[in-house]
């Protein structure tokens, strides 16, 4: 009999690659997004529960933008973290046992400190935007309805991750957007900015959805799990990278608009954890993801 997986926000740029992954391996797959779903209507989510009675739930759906969740911080909290508790609510409320992936953030983190690096899952949790504080209520939650009524969740909290579709609010994406516009004479070769010297640990949306599947499918329940590349790189690193995929000639310009009230400095993984349970490894370097998105904008542009 095949799994019956239900995927939240998976209209959205990982949910849609998450849907690939799944069907690529055999399971029945329910894909709902914001049109379907309304993560604040509990009757909603709970009508979707009911009918769909999924054996995996992939629960990415979410305000994921960290600047967004400063211009609205209690729509922020509302969707992510409320949201989550409208779903588990809904499992109980149906009677159903699925296993429940949890899709937290390395945003979590927040302020890490250079002796605690690469990051591991017993780091402190020092929150830096309100978006983090929401994914933090989020990753409780799913620990505490785990240990109260023993719902098999399993939560991850993944680093960076970028690739063919990102929506062009994303640093990367953002970047390759404006490259291909130069490219296209759309418009003057100089592309804006904010923070260069940030250090990111990025990967491929495709090594990730593997990861995700992988959690529900291997790991311990109640357990959280780190998954990134475990390489670091400054923002200002995969804007010359992604330059020099593309050869144009360009003049940078700081963008005072792009800079954020507090940033995190540093995000560097540690997946051991998760690794010495599933056996996953990155396929994807981060020059495959930046030239997806160079083919994605290519495209579209």
């Amino acid at each position: 009999m095949r799994r019956k997986a239900l995927i939240t926000g998976g209209t959205g740029f990982v949910g849609k690659h998450l849907e690939k992954e799944l069907l690529k391996n055999k399971y029945e797959v329910y894909s709902v997004g914001r049109e379907q779903m309304n993560l604040l209507n509990y009757e909603n989510v709970h009508a979707i529960i009911r009918k769909i009675k999924p054996d995996y739930i992939f629960h990415l759906a979410g305000i994921a933008f960290v600047p967004t969740s400063w211009k609205d911080p209690e729509m922020t909290y509302k969707v992510n973290t409320l949201g989550t508790l409208h779903l588990l609510d809904a499992v109980r409320s149906v009677g159903i046992d699925p296993k429940i992936h949890l899709c937290g953030s390395s945003e979590e983190y927040g302020m890490v400190y250079e002796d605690e690096l690469p990051i591991k899952e017993t780091n402190p949790l020092r929150p830096l935007s309100p978006y983090a504080v929401s994914k933090i209520g989020l990753d409780l939650l799913g620990y505490q309805y785990y240990k109260s009524y023993g719902l098999k969740i399993i939560r991850t909290r993944a680093f960076n991750h970028d690739g063919y579709g990102r929506g062009e609010e994303y640093m990367t994406s953002n970047f390759a957007k404006q490259i291909v516009q130069i490219e296209k004479g759309y418009k003057e070769p100089v592309i804006y900015h904010g923070e260069l010297s940030s250090k990111r640990d990025i990967s491929d949306a495709r090594d990730i959805v593997i990861a995700y599947r992988l959690a529900l499918e291997k790991c311990d329940v109640g357990e959280v799990y780190n998954i990134g590349s475990g390489v670091t790189h400054t923002v200002g690193e995969v804007l010359k990278m992604l330059i020099d995929l593309s050869h144009v000639r360009v003049e940078l310009k700081l963008d005072q608009n792009r800079m954020r009230p507090s940033d995190v400095k540093v995000l560097l993984c540690d997946s051991s954890k998760f690794i010495e349970k599933t056996g996953w490894k990155p396929k994807y370097t981060l020059k495959d993801v930046l030239s997806e998105e160079l083919r994605f904008w290519r495209e579209k542009l």
